[in-house]
């Protein structure tokens, strides 16, 4: 008796170890037009690169087909024998792969997937947007401007372009808006196929979205900390403080500045576009420097001499400050900075109220 109860025990305790977690099963299917030698190979994508690999057998009619066990939507990578690689994102429903197989910018059809159909709904609307007719004529009219030196022509078209962009940028988020939680919808918006800024809400709301409806997934917490990262920069909130050394090598704080309108410059001697800016930046600050507006200059410079050399250069005679860090440095990591140059205007009261203003725009 105690062997039969040893042997249920031991199939029991195999069945457990061998139950695959809850989930669901998709298939990925296609067909190869050139197949190579070599293998075809699927990856699970993965930020910590840890997802699981796998090979795909080809049929002698070229076509393949896999089961794939899934516990949460997913990016999957499939490489054609190192020649062509698809990327898919595979959730409930079973996806259909065709390509050549022979070259990287071949061929490619993936069908069945919401996700991919969503992306690319979008990227044809903004490739449409873009080499719309109203688009093409701004386009000639200020080639013309600025070949014949018109300033304000060429400032009236910009802004003309602008707002027909923007037109445009609204009717794309109000696609996205409209469709459930989806690695599509969070692609396109991790991907700033939108500003951050002007469709904040949008971030927002489907932050929201994915805490209702994917509460657990890795994804959910992935895109969670993105839109926590950029409330800390959001139009209405208060500026985080910048504590850093100035010029003299002594601690100065953007606080200190409380009562003016603020302009936090973050820029580097080794930026181009920065010191092509600078000029802007220095005009702004001598035509209202009387009026209740300073600059915070705040450099992501390795070395104090590049630092100073600039300064000089630029004729930056406002507060800078800067810690030597690069992309490190303390006051970057609070503003979540990626790219610079980046400004960020303050009121009296050290809230936030524009961001990223430049040329003229600084008027």
């Amino acid at each position: 008796m105690k062997k039969i109860w040893g042997s249920v025990l031991m199939v029991l305790v195999l069945f457990a170890c061998s139950e695959k977690k809850p989930g669901w099963e998709v298939t990925l299917s296609g067909k190869v037009g050139f197949p190579q030698a070599g293998e075809i190979s699927l990856k699970e994508l993965k930020q910590d690169d840890t997802g699981a690999t796998d090979t795909i057998k080809l049929k002698s009619d070229y076509t393949f087909e896999k089961k794939i066990w899934l516990t949460e939507p997913g990016y999957y990578q499939v490489n054609f024998y190192n020649k062509q690689v698809i990327t898919v994102i595979l959730n409930k429903s079973n996806v259909t792969v065709n390509v050549d197989g022979n070259n990287p910018g071949g061929f490619a059809e993936i069908k069945g997937s919401p996700d991919h159909d969503l992306i690319t709904k979008v990227q044809q609307m903004m490739s449409n947007l873009q080499t719309s007719p109203d688009i093409s004529q701004l386009e000639m009219e200020f080639a013309q401007a600025s070949a014949q030196n018109n300033q304000a022509k060429v400032e009236e078209l910009q802004q003309q372009y602008l707002e027909l962009m923007d037109r445009g940028y609204v009717l794309v988020a109000d696609v996205i808006r409209e469709e459930p939680p989806s690695l599509a919808v969070m692609n396109l918006l991790q991907q700033n196929v939108l500003d951050k800024d002007k469709f904040f809400d949008l971030y927002v709301s489907t932050a929201e979205k994915f805490k209702k409806d994917w509460p657990d997934s890795r994804y959910t917490k992935e895109f969670t900390e993105l839109v926590d990262k950029m409330k800390v920069t959001a139009i209405g909130q208060t500026a985080p403080e910048i504590d850093l050394p100035n010029t003299d090598g002594v601690q100065t704080k953007l606080s200190s500045l409380q009562g003016k309108y603020v302009l936090i410059d973050f820029w580097a001697k080794w930026c181009g576009p920065c010191r092509r800016e600078n000029p802007n930046v220095v005009s702004a600050y001598h035509k209202f420097k009387d009026k209740g507006f300073e600059v915070f200059g705040v450099s992501l410079d390795r070395t104090k001499e590049d630092w100073l050399q600039a300064i000089a250069e630029d004729g930056l005679v406002w507060t800078q400050v800067s810690d030597l860090k690069y992309f490190e440095s303390q006051a970057a990591q609070t503003y979540n900075i990626s790219a610079i140059p980046f400004s960020i205007l303050i009121d009296p009261q050290g809230k936030i109220i524009a961001k990223n203003l430049r040329g003229l725009a600084l008027h």
